[in-house]
């Protein structure tokens, strides 16, 4: 299989603080089914009581070994966690265990080329996903074991100092402590795939990407295993072509997950259930913090009774541009990530005024929201508590674009002939 050009980032004269770059070879992003299939790993954990000390003995099996992280949280005993959660979920383009036949050799430099932060608030009430793109420039801090001090595009740095490194410098990004984290591979993604039964996502026009093999006609499509990671690794076929194009892409898939991940049909089958939760932790390396079921169970429960118009999906506001070393990577918008990111430091719920991106577009025949229900609404008279008033809605700038998981999106296609 052909594949896109692959950023290596290379670093030369320490003390200037400039990185240079090999040749271009990118791999693209690829796992954003971890986004939510973490945060739905852990919401699935918590149902099919019936079989649960079972499968979760079955579950602990497969967990592989942990890293530290340098702000790890303790680890819970089972039930709700208390308080918020904040979890990085990483993407690397490493391709151990692919089928050689379908991907190249690993080049030797693994890249982080999806970072999600996913922010569950201390209510339980909402939850927000921040997807940073693989092209944007950062300044790398000390890593605990080596590396770092330098400047360059974030996906570096999985390979400068490994899964704690990448967590390190999103802290410095965002300002926030991140206590858990979570890496996997392109296996990992078609595993996890396969094991939810596919995910259907709206095309709106062709996609056509000689470098994945992505080819869909406009309409729904049932996209498992291999041609999921191949749908959310696509950056030429949708949008304008950009890393930027393929976030907003990568979250039509996200947001129909969830739905799927929360739909009765879903988390009333335990041998999905549990078949998700085992291909996950078989696939993805966790931080210590999270490298327990209990852990996973803990979380879930802050996640189960979100509801879908409460999980926004954003993603940080750049645009491509810089000079020379930096030319055509993506330059932050400090400005508008401020807004963001105190949002989330204050723990206040988000709302969008922007666009859902250039990769996406609303879904013309998207359902009509269902009607609702006076007698579940409470009435101006009733006494307000603390359990049942909702936390002031941050509106975020227009430079900043996404979607809700109750919002229904269609992918905009891009043709050969448009590339």
């Amino acid at each position: 299989m052909s594949d896109e050009p692959r950023t290596r980032a290379r670093r030369v004269h320490r003390d200037s603080g400039v990185v240079r770059h090999g040749r271009q070879h990118t791999r693209g992003p690829i796992r954003t089914l971890l986004g939510l299939i973490g945060a739905g790993l852990v919401v699935v954990l918590v149902s099919g009581a019936s079989v649960a000390a079972v499968a979760a003995w079955d579950v602990a099996r497969s967990i592989q070994p942990g890293v530290a992280l340098a702000n790890e949280a303790s680890i819970p005993s089972i039930g709700e966690i208390e308080g918020g959660v904040n979890l990085l979920l990483v993407g690397s383009d490493s391709r151990v265990g692919t089928d050689p036949n379908i991907f190249d050799v690993d080049p030797g430099s693994v890249l982080n080329d999806v970072n999600m932060l996913l922010h569950i608030s201390q209510d339980h009430k909402s939850a927000t996903v921040v997807s940073i793109p693989r092209d944007m420039v950062v300044h790398f801090p000390n890593c605990p074991d080596g590396g770092g001090g330098w400047t360059g595009p974030i996906n570096a740095t999985l390979n400068e100092g490994g899964l704690a490194c990448v967590v390190l410098t999103v802290e410095a990004l965002t300002g926030l402590t991140i206590p858990f984290a979570a890496e996997i591979q392109f296996n990992g993604v078609i595993e996890m795939a396969n094991a939810i039964g596919g995910v259907d996502v709206c095309v709106a026009d062709p996609i056509q990407d000689e470098y994945t093999q992505t080819f869909l006609d406009p309409g729904i499509h049932t996209l498992s295993g291999l041609p999921a990671l191949q749908f959310l690794r696509t950056r030429h076929g949708v949008g304008d072509g950009s890393d930027l194009g393929r976030i907003s892409n990568q979250q039509v898939f996200l947001s129909s997950l969830v739905r799927k991940l929360k739909s009765a049909s879903t988390l009333t089958n335990p041998v999905a259930l549990y078949g998700l939760a085992k291909a996950a932790a078989s696939n993805m390396t966790l931080s210590n913090s999270l490298n327990n079921v209990d852990t996973m169970v803990s979380i879930a429960m802050a996640l189960k009774d979100i509801p879908l118009d409460s999980i926004v999906f954003v993603q940080y506001p750049g645009t491509t541009g810089g000079e020379g070393v930096y030319s055509g990577k993506v330059q932050p918008n400090v400005t508008a990530a401020a807004a963001l990111f105190d949002a989330i430091a204050a723990d206040q719920p988000v709302g969008l005024s922007g666009t859902t991106g250039v990769g996406s577009v609303t879904d013309p025949n998207a359902p009509a929201p269902a009607p609702v229900d006076p007698a579940a609404t409470p009435s101006a008279t009733d006494a307000a508590t603390p359990a049942t008033t909702a936390a002031p809605v941050t509106v975020l700038p227009d430079a900043i674009t996404g979607q809700t998981a109750g919002s229904f999106t269609c992918s905009k296609g891009r043709t050969l002939d448009q590339q």
